[in-house]
């Protein structure tokens, strides 16, 4: 197996960043739902201390994922079955990157301006509390969330079809 990816399929790095991404993902999604609906107390700041980590870890994962996906080639969409098929995958994930990123983002500023401090790993930060704007900023996380979720499901479904339908093994480039 390659290290970098080919024209023809990804290799290893992308591999671990794809299914470290998924794997994060599956933990994170339903944990913040459980959280939603914790009473406050001292498991609720326990959940949401390891939701808060994975969030900042999957924020940095994805950083480091589009950084290392600029600087090496993206793998060959087969022959389109119809016309916008190869937009349709792009999109899927730009919007896909873009949701994890504006979910992360909003919800570290929704839990500053909660006047709560965020540990970035590398550093502090806390600012001044501002309950208006932490509360768009939780809407916005969770628009985000549902908007994540039909992406994965897309993403998903299309891989579905392709094997089933198309007889195509997506599946098969990034395993």
């Amino acid at each position: 197996m390659r290290l970098t990816n080919s024209l023809t399929e990804y290799g290893f790095i992308s591999k671990v960043f794809h299914w470290l991404s998924a794997a994060v993902l599956i933990i994170q999604i339903p944990l913040g739902f459980y959280l939603v609906d914790m009473d406050f107390g001292d498991k609720r700041l326990t959940v949401e201390s390891i939701h808060v980590t994975l969030g900042l870890s999957i924020f940095y994962l994805i950083l480091f994922r589009l950084l290392y996906k600029t600087l090496n080639p993206t793998p060959r969409l087969q022959n389109s079955l119809f016309p916008g098929q190869k937009i349709i995958a792009k999109l899927n994930h730009i919007f896909l990157y873009v949701s994890i990123l504006v979910i992360t983002i909003s919800g570290a500023l929704k839990k500053l301006f909660n006047g709560e401090e965020l540990d970035m790993f590398f550093f502090n930060l806390e600012i001044k509390d501002n309950f208006e704007l932490a509360e768009i900023f939780y809407e916005i996380h969770i628009v985000g969330n549902y908007t994540l979720i039909a992406l994965i499901s897309l993403h998903i479904f299309a891989v579905i079809v392709h094997k089933l339908l198309f007889k195509e093994n997506l599946l098969k480039k990034i395993l």
